[in-house]
């Protein structure tokens, strides 16, 4: 019995051994497995940490040349971008006021790549379209209003982006490989590095994170009128009322339409300016032969729905009101006037072209409570605020 039980003992022994090895080589595959899924997700991990610092690095790209980061010129400004507030080019937002998020969509949006000419520069500078609407609000609008306006600036600066590309529209560009200018001729844009010196250095940490909250809520989101982007006309301040398109540009656009704006006037320093010409400077500028009488004579013809001049006869010439604003460079194409000696006072009203949304009234709206898609609401006519989802494909051909 002994001897018996010795036998079995050894085989059981035996057995246990190559159990223990199977086990052994189990555990080391295991470990090895481990260990390069843990390669992987490193690599993942700084692949994604270095493409969301790329959405805050600018990309200079000289003029016929091969698009080249530039290395170190945030270093300066590592203030204006906590990690906790950067614009992450592929965060998700969630869906609001009934909006449902398409993710091809969004995915679309994330690779839209603007591709900005800098005039001072003479370089294109390209980056998201977020970072896009990032830079044109924080150069278009005080960073002191309140956030409802500076989402509806948001909403506006997107727009006129989208709209533009999807209609393949680079006109007002003077180098190919640009979509747009840093200038009024489209929308000012400001980069990130240059807010360094936009704003002190103590506000410049509370300014950008208001401003890329401003983004980040409005993300994706679009002016629309029957179901196509806008042409999202803004300026800074109304005389009162904004103006019909074709008063101003001679096209009428159903959603430009005149209405009220009476936070202005309360509201915004450049609602009343006064200059000074001499008779001899009003004359040369308007191309009007210097009569003998004293005084030039001037009389309005014609106003527009937004109290504007839209006729007006000078020297016996007719002119549109935008003509003298524009001849004579005064804020806008209301103004009255008055001549002693040989000077003549020209007082405006408002400050822009008067189309489309009023930043100071948007500004007041916001004031009083009002959220961002009502101000667009009431400064471009029958619109809807929405996410670009059927946009969608045209914006994948674009991305």
């Amino acid at each position: 019995m002994r001897r018996r039980r010795g036998k079995v003992s050894i085989v059981s022994m035996i057995d246990r051994l190559r159990t223990s090895r199977r086990m052994a080589l189990f555990a080391i595959g295991a470990m090895l497995g481990a260990s390069i899924i843990l390669v992987r997700l490193s690599l993942d991990e700084l692949r994604d940490v270095q493409a969301a610092r790329s959405m805050t690095d600018n990309t200079a790209v000289q003029v016929g040349a091969q698009s080249i980061p530039k290395t170190g010129e945030l270093d300066d400004v590592d203030v204006l971008l906590p990690s906790s507030e950067g614009i992450d080019s592929r965060q998700t937002i969630k869906p609001t006021d009934g909006d449902e998020k398409n993710g091809e969509t969004m995915d679309a949006i994330d690779r839209l790549i603007v591709r900005i000419y800098m005039t001072k520069e003479k370089r294109i500078e390209s980056v998201p379209l977020e970072a896009y609407v990032r830079g044109v609000v924080a150069a278009e609008m005080p960073i002191g209003f309140e956030l409802e306006a500076l989402k509806a600036q948001a909403i506006a600066a997107r727009t006129y982006m989208i709209r533009r590309i999807l209609l393949g529209n680079d006109s007002g560009v003077p180098v190919k490989g640009a979509d747009v200018t840093d200038t009024t001729d489209h929308q000012v844009y400001i980069s990130v590095a240059d807010l360094a010196t936009k704003w002190p250095k103590y506000e410049q940490k509370n300014n950008m994170s208001k401003l890329n909250e401003a983004v980040i809520q409005t993300k994706g989101k679009v002016i629309t009128y029957k179901g196509e982007p806008i042409d999202a006309a803004f300026f800074s301040t109304s005389n009162g009322f904004t103006e019909n398109s074709e008063d101003y540009w001679n096209q009428e656009v159903p959603y430009l339409r005149s209405v009220a704006s009476p936070w202005d006037k309360e509201l915004s320093p450049k609602y009343k300016e006064t200059v000074k010409l001499s008779l001899n400077e009003f004359y040369s500028k308007l191309g009007v032969a210097k009569k003998n009488s004293a005084k030039p004579s001037i009389r309005v013809v014609e106003k527009t729905e937004g109290n504007r001049i839209s006729k007006i006869i000078i020297g016996g010439t007719t002119f549109s009101g935008r003509e003298v604003r524009e001849m004579l460079g005064l804020a806008s194409s209301q103004f009255t006037w008055s001549i002693k000696g040989k000077t003549i006072s020209i007082t405006t009203f408002g400050y822009g072209h008067g189309v489309g949304m009023s930043q100071w009234g948007a500004n007041g709206m916001a004031q009083s409570g009002v959220k961002a898609e009502a101000i667009l609401a009431h400064y471009y006519s029958s619109v809807q605020v929405e996410q670009a989802s059927k946009l969608s494909e045209q914006l994948r051909v674009r991305s």
